[in-house]
């Protein structure tokens, strides 16, 4: 090998090595590069003597561990980001002194501790038609407000699953070309490999994904229940679908090999964008929206109770004082059988804030879970088709198939027509049928309700409110705390990550400088070998 050829590799390999300095220089702020380092090494021949230097490989600096760790820290960061951006709104709304309920149930109140000072007063009664319109109208702008970020968060849930969608496809688009890019060149396709784990990380901030790696080249990818996402070049795709028991409701479906769609459950997503919106859902805004009606349900029908025992200025016997919405009962679409269920309010004090899932058996009975805490039974269903659950009255009917199944929510919907159902104050029934109808008997008798463990038998309306509030407010506070957590873990496992893989400038610099001396030093070894060949010809 002559001192030529030598110096011709060294030229090759310095090319080669400023190259790849020029293009981590260049990528430094490039989001998913990852350094590259030219690995060199010695040629050599059958003899002793060294033959010049090989760029072996252009390596890639990757540590799939640290990868792996930081994916999964940030899945976790992106799911609390998106539960608290959601719970921080309702918190906003429920916390709120000078947009609350609370102060509008106070101002409800006082005119009733008005009205019973003054029954027959003109003035006393309009002062709580006004308060009761105000208070119903604020019950049913709280739940028309949850109601839209309900539909908000549907679309939400389709954007994305629209981007995991996407991305897995193209993760799958990239397996294939990193295969074909390695048989074609033998050589690790770099700038693929970057993209594709890019892709992943993308993904994991989406939804929580498994990542397996086959044969040490292509990425499969496994959702948290363990589904297939990516396999090979094939990818699956997720649906936003609406629920089949609970079409105002949008679920995630999957689609399988047949071309099935199957819903899945909201808890198998724990993680990423995803599972932060579906948690959200069930753990807060649906018990918040159930809170909501629960208290509208209780105040309205007690107050119904108590003030048609009463007489109004007309002498006439008191009616309803509030329209309160009905439970609702929706029958899955899914089901085979004929069988209906009906809904209506019973012992209101029994009522809790939960939804139920009710089964027909093999038998054509009917079991429940409550889904609040699981807690099952069956419903003892007389000979009319009647039964009764946690304050709420049954009416069965028709002949249900075995597993079909109905979603009763009891108080979903009960504030959307809160309102007051009389129009004029002669209307408010304050006596009592025996004290002639301008005494105020029965007007105490409704403030007493103010104070009345009448919510679940434990608690007030107001208390019941204020408890709602503090609970929003601990969940928020408590998101908050693991949020900041996470995101300074997520933060660590990422500088970690940019110590291995990210480009460091001041080190890239000196790099660039060693391998143009190297250079340098290569091109004089040529010339050197340019003033030998000199010699020798002039020799002659």
């Amino acid at each position: 090998m002559s001192i030529f050829s030598i110096g011709l590799s060294g030229l090759s390999a310095a090319q080669t090595a400023l190259s790849t300095t020029s293009n981590n220089l260049s990528n430094v702020y490039t989001e998913g590069y990852n350094r590259q380092l030219p690995i060199l090494g010695e040629s050599y021949s059958n003899g002793s003597t060294g033959t010049g230097v090989s760029v072996d490989e252009v390596q890639r600096q990757f540590n799939s561990y640290i990868t792996e760790q930081y994916n999964d820290a940030n899945s976790q960061t992106s799911a609390l980001e998106s539960y608290q951006s959601q719970v921080s709104q309702i918190d906003n709304l429920l916390a709120d002194s000078d947009a609350g309920l609370a102060p509008l149930m106070q101002d409800f109140f006082s005119s009733l501790d008005d009205l019973s000072g003054a029954a027959s007063d003109p003035a006393a009664r309009e002062g709580v038609l006004g308060s009761a319109s105000s208070m119903a109208a604020q019950f049913r702008s709280f739940d028309s407000y949850l109601g839209d970020m309900r539909s908000s968060l549907n679309g939400q849930l389709e954007g994305t699953v629209t981007d995991i969608n996407n991305t897995a496809t193209q993760i799958a688009s990239l397996n294939d070309q990193i295969t074909q890019a390695r048989a074609k060149s033998g050589e690790e396709p770099n700038t693929l490999l970057d993209k594709r784990d890019k892709l992943v990380s993308d993904l994991n901030e989406l939804v929580g994904a498994d990542l397996n790696v086959q044969d040490g080249d292509t990425y499969n990818i496994n959702l948290e229940n363990g589904q297939p996402l990516v396999s090979g070049t094939r990818s699956y795709d997720l649906e936003a679908v609406s629920s089949s028991e609970d079409p105002s409701r949008t679920v995630i479906g999957y689609r399988d090999a047949a071309g099935n769609v199957n819903q899945i459950d909201d808890s198998a997503f724990e993680n990423g964008e995803l599972g932060g919106l579906l948690s959200f859902r069930s753990e807060t805004l649906d018990s918040v929206q159930n809170q909501l009606g629960r208290m509208t349900a209780v105040l309205g029908a007690e107050f119904n109770a108590v003030h048609e025992q009463g007489v109004d200025l007309n002498g006439e016997d008191g009616g309803a004082f509030f329209n309160v919405g009905s439970p609702r009962v929706l029958s899955n679409s899914e089901n085979d059988g004929t069988g209906e269920i009906t809904a209506e309010y019973g012992d209101v004090t029994k009522l809790t804030s939960s939804d139920y899932r009710i089964t027909a058996t093999e038998d054509g009975n009917y079991e429940y879970e409550r889904l609040s805490d699981g807690k099952t039974g069956t419903l003892d269903v007389n000979d009319d088709g009647e039964a009764s659950l946690d304050g709420v009255s049954l009416n069965v009917t028709g002949t249900p198939e075995e597993g079909d199944t109905f979603m009763l929510q009891p108080t979903r919907t009960a504030a959307q027509d809160f309102e007051v159902a009389i129009s004029e104050g002669a209307e408010i029934a304050a006596a009592s049928s025996e004290g002639g109808s301008g005494n105020n008997e029965n007007a105490l008798a409704l403030l007493d309700l103010q104070s009345e463990k009448i919510v679940g038998g434990t608690s007030s309306v107001s208390d019941a409110y204020a408890s709602l509030v503090n609970d929003v407010g601990n969940t928020t506070n408590i998101t908050q705390v693991n949020l900041d957590a996470q995101s300074g873990l997520t933060e660590q496992l990422r500088e970690y990550q940019q110590s291995e893989s990210g480009v460091n400038l001041d080190e890239e610099y000196a790099n660039l400088v060693r391998y143009q001396q190297y250079y340098q030093a290569n091109a004089r070894v040529i010339d050197v070998g340019s003033q030998v060949l000199d010699s020798v010809l002039q020799l002659r």
